[in-house]
């Protein structure tokens, strides 16, 4: 088992996904009159666009619910969700169409640019692991959605960075970084994020049974000591039997399969391309700002940054691959290299 999956954090997020026996059967009829759940995992990596540096590796697995009556009652939630969720009413949505929930646990690590330096290496970011556990929740109003999640984590060597990237590098024949006794102390990590996101054309039944386009703009922002930020971006795709979602971006909050459907999937293929754009203005970013109570290793992080990115999605049945490649601003002052990653997901229907 990887070691990501044996942190506390992970452990409870995939408990949070398994169903009480009791509410089993209970579930299953709600999910034979509608979407039902899914799994998600995504991984992300800059050797996909040439690099070995900043952002440079990342692994998200999620479970969606299907569309669900309510966020406190609903047999299809696990009794831990259903607990949570009576003690985070003022995070969930109002009145919509449609609603679900998203679990997910990730890992994110950031590396400077020289491997083989031992030392601290002053003028290049910091090195920084993330490991996450989320509550998120999607609800839907036809062409409108709103998105909230809460993210719970550590930075700093509990979240195992050095190690996973020492046994993905070892998989790959790549060079071990040497300098991670130089990483971000380990830190208690919160954020709370919050996107709006609206689709053209409204009526999504008309992309779904021939060669179609569609625009997705969102706009929205994070507080936490993990980071700050306000953000806004576009997506535009364009292909044949165009998904009733939001946007094909794994990166997305509610991207790559999270938003509650108003249709299933096809039972054929559909296929398309995409375009996307996002700008942020960041306040704060602990890996690149550092600790936030204890002296750290931090660079001159630049205010306002942006990314664009493109990729291929296809989807057969129950199953979706999604591949992305993303080129990023430079994030801090000195930054040698603009930031390039690719991503790809793999999506099942339960």
């Amino acid at each position: 088992m990887p070691p990501v999956f044996r942190h506390p954090l992970a452990a409870l997020a995939l408990a949070a996904a398994t169903l009480p026996a009791h509410a089993a059967d209970r579930c299953q009829d709600n999910v034979l009159r509608q979407t039902p759940p899914a799994v998600n995992f995504r991984v992300d990596n800059d050797l996909f666009g040439g690099q070995d540096q900043g952002y440079t590796n990342g692994a998200q697995l999620t479970f969606v619910s299907p569309n669900l009556k309510d966020y406190t009652d609903d047999p299809c939630l696990p009794r831990l969700a259903r607990w949570a969720n009576r003690h985070l009413e003022r995070l969930q949505p109002g009145r919509f169409d449609q609603q679900n929930m998203v679990f997910s646990v990730a890992q994110k690590i950031y590396t400077p640019t020289d491997y083989t330096r031992r030392d601290l290496v002053g003028d290049d970011r910091p090195y920084a692991a993330v490991l996450l556990a989320s509550f998120g929740y999607n609800a839907r109003n036809d062409s409108q959605l709103a998105t909230t999640q809460l993210q719970l984590g550590v930075v700093g060597p509990a979240a195992l960075g050095r190690q996973v990237q020492d046994a993905v590098h070892k998989l790959t024949g790549s060079e071990r970084f040497l300098g991670w006794d130089n990483q971000l102390r380990n830190e208690p990590v919160v954020r709370l994020v919050h996107e709006r996101m609206r689709r053209w054309p409204r009526d999504a039944d008309t992309n779904a049974n021939g060669w179609g386009w569609d625009a997705i703009t969102h706009w929205g922002g994070a507080v936490g000591n993990l980071s700050t930020h306000a953000n806004a971006g576009a997506e535009v795709r364009f292909g044949w039997r165009l998904p009733d979602d939001f946007g094909s971006t794994p990166l997305r909050p509610a991207g790559e399969n999270t938003a509650p459907p108003a249709r299933g999937r096809h039972p054929g293929w559909s296929a398309h391309m995409f375009l996307t754009s996002d700008a942020r203005w960041v306040l704060r970013d602990i890996t690149l700002d550092g600790n936030t109570f204890r002296r750290s290793h931090s660079v001159d992080r630049k205010p306002l940054v942006g990314e664009i990115g493109y990729g291929l999605a296809v989807t057969r049945g129950r199953w979706k691959l999604a591949l992305a490649r993303y080129h990023g601003t430079r994030e801090f002052e000195g930054q040698k290299e603009r930031p390039v990653y690719g991503s790809f997901t793999i999506s099942r229907m339960l």
